[in-house]
């Protein structure tokens, strides 16, 4: 079993603490205050690279068997994260993400699909539902984790956001998928962007900058990048997100987001960058109890 204590993490930000970690019979995962407040309702948790049966440089909890993984050690993991969080792994319904803005309306019969069942369904990279019970999961390894919740409606959104996906906004492809398929009201939504790398470990090209540029208000170019001596650009991904979430209608002290660096934590987290791409998958759960 690990010892947190010898696995500290390294923060963002001004040491307020916002990501909560949570150990259970070695898993390590995490999750955030403002979606714990309906946890009566709602489950959720983030995974880290800890306390699963994955070797080399897949360990150990590791949730792809497209990077070299076997069914059998990505199952047990799986089952590991569900005790730990508290869910049971039969009801995943699992993403197939390709970078876009394509959002799934998740159903009953979606249930065990990409877990213990095939899916029957490709270029999804955010799901939402409102059937009790089934547990949402999307996969990173530094791209950004995008929560959201409904306690008015009991719905429920999680969706994968990379730097493609972020200008192409899924964040407000799931808000209006929520708005037509429940009835959300976005100012009602808790919102959470989750464990990815920070603008400090994001170094990207003039191209990416240019499509950014194209989608958001040059009042916000200083908020989501700074230009560097070799002109390259350090950008900023959480605040893209947090900018995505604000013009879909969300409140800014209803939306927490991560102080929790994939890239700066790559021993915890798998981070694609830290590790030249030899990694495996963490996931993000989201569920209606």
């Amino acid at each position: 079993m690990f010892v947190l204590e010898k696995r500290m993490l390294n923060r963002k930000g001004t040491g307020q603490k916002i990501m909560q970690e949570h150990e259970k019979n070695g898993v390590l995962y995490f999750t955030f205050p403002n979606l714990e407040e309906v946890s009566g309702e709602f489950v959720h948790g983030f995974s880290s690279r800890l306390g699963g049966v994955s070797k080399g440089e897949l360990s150990t909890m590791n949730f792809s068997v497209n990077r070299g993984d076997t069914n059998e050690n990505v199952t047990e993991n799986y089952r590991r994260i569900a005790a730990a969080i508290g869910f049971q792994a039969e009801n995943l319904v699992c993403s197939d993400q390709t970078h876009t803005n394509h959002v799934r309306v998740v159903t009953r019969e979606d249930r065990g699909k990409g877990y213990d069942r095939p899916k029957d369904y490709h270029d999804v990279d955010g799901l939402v539902t409102n059937v009790p019970g089934l547990v949402l999961v999307t996969y990173y390894a530094d791209c950004v984790p995008l929560f959201f919740v409904d306690p008015v409606h009991r719905a429920i959104g999680l969706s994968h956001s990379g730097w493609r996906g972020t200008v192409l906004d899924i964040a407000g492809e799931t808000v209006k998928t929520m708005q037509e398929t429940y009835g959300t009201d976005p100012s009602k939504l808790l919102a959470a962007i989750g464990p990815s790398i920070c603008q400090d470990c994001y170094e990207v090209s003039g191209d990416v900058i240019d499509a950014f540029k194209s989608h958001y208000d040059t009042s916000l170019y200083p908020l989501l990048y700074t230009e560097k001596e070799n002109g390259k650009f350090q950008l900023n991904l959480w605040e893209a997100c947090r900018q995505n979430m604000l013009r879909s209608g969300l409140l800014p002290d209803r939306i927490q987001v991560t102080d929790v660096c994939t890239c700066c934590n790559s021993g915890i987290l798998f981070s694609h960058r830290a590790s030249h791409g030899h990694r495996g998958n963490l996931a993000g759960f989201l569920g209606i109890r």
